[in-house]
């Protein structure tokens, strides 16, 4: 058949497969097998269907073509997080849009607030859109409506907390022998009434830091004041105001371990406008950027984010892949880094 030269009429909408076609003086039948990569296509055919496409600006209609493939599979995961702002979900995120690049699938995001509603309602909505997998910080404590959906086929793996009445594939660290690391390395500094300040304690991850705390206490024979326990915190407005309350107390801390990087950066705030960020020594659980430029540094507890979404998404992929061992979780553990804050002795001030 005669290449023909000329462009075809313009008319409202996206190029289709059958302009393509068109232009480039071949079937449609060929131009679908160009933009799916058979590899039996004539070069010279190859050539003038992609020259074809990109004069008229074509693009795939990759739903299409998931549902031409017997497969279902779209090419697509999402992804549901606590809050795509926060430096630790957005480094997870950023982790694993990079693994699901190199395979060219395309990442979908949502944020949850710790809401559970809108964990099922973004979950549906991306189930509904067809994705292949999903990665999610579980913020309910059932994950049991994900079960058909499994079964169906649908990857799932969790990260930062393992989900609930639903067996599947988790990717955690260590969070309460991590808040003892934290809770120790404040004892060694001489601090005996440390106060705790954190996130809702219905949040497992919460949970399990607080009872790190606790534990590291009762190991030094200490007892948990609850006067110096603020748990709840969900803004950085909340923890500098709680910040304010533990040390304007008869009996005040003099050492703070924050469980969580929103808490920690308004436990910082606060320190400052009371001018006792050199006196009142302070672990803070997840690193946040700039921690290290401030004076002191604040000294935290490090997850190992790109760790956790690397091997999240792996695990996704291996799945999607034909995987079928049983579902497993991973623990990661952390690392504490000192750069001040937490290096404050009891009545000594900071030598920064």
């Amino acid at each position: 058949m005669p290449q023909d030269n000329s462009e075809p009429p313009k008319r409202p909408g996206r190029p289709t497969m059958r302009e393509v076609a068109l232009l480039a003086g071949v079937a449609p039948k060929t131009v679908s097998r160009v933009v799916n990569g058979v590899s039996t296509v004539d070069p010279a055919l190859a050539a003038r269907v992609r020259a074809a496409a990109e004069r008229l600006g074509y693009r795939p209609n990759l739903t299409a073509s998931s549902l031409r493939r017997g497969d279902g599979r779209t090419a697509s995961v999402g992804m549901l997080v606590e809050d795509a702002a926060n430096p630790y979900s957005s480094a997870l995120i950023r982790t694993v849009e990079n693994v699901a690049r190199q395979r060219g699938v395309l990442l979908l995001i949502g944020s949850l607030d710790e809401d559970p509603a809108r964990e099922r309602a973004l979950a549906h909505t991306l189930i509904d859109r067809r994705v292949d997998g999903l990665v999610i910080v579980p913020s309910g404590r059932d994950q049991s409506y994900l079960i058909s959906e499994q079964n169906a086929g649908t990857a799932l793996v969790f990260v930062d907390r393992e989900p609930k009445l639903l067996d599947a594939d988790a990717v955690v660290s260590d969070n309460r022998a991590s808040a003892i690391t934290a809770v120790d390395h404040l004892l060694a500094g001489g601090h005996r009434r440390i106060a705790y300040l954190g996130d809702l304690a219905s949040i497992s991850t919460a949970a399990q830091r607080y009872d790190g705390y606790t534990h590291a206490l009762e190991l030094a024979q200490l007892p948990v004041d609850e006067a110096l326990v603020r748990q709840g915190l969900v803004t950085e407005q909340a923890a500098i105001d709680a910040t304010r309350e533990v040390l304007a107390l008869p009996d005040p801390p003099t050492a703070l371990f924050t469980s969580q990087n929103v808490v920690t950066i308004g436990c910082s705030r606060a320190l400052r406008e009371l001018g006792l960020q050199d006196r009142v020594a302070m672990v803070g659980f997840d690193d946040f950027p700039l921690a290290d430029m401030l004076r002191p540094g604040i000294s935290v507890i490090a997850q190992d984010v790109e760790g956790i979404g690397r091997i999240a998404a792996e695990t996704l992929f291996r799945r999607l892949d034909g995987d079928q061992s049983p579902p497993a979780t991973t623990v990661l553990p952390t690392r504490l880094i000192t750069r001040g804050s937490g290096e404050i002795r009891r009545g000594e001030p900071s030598g920064d």
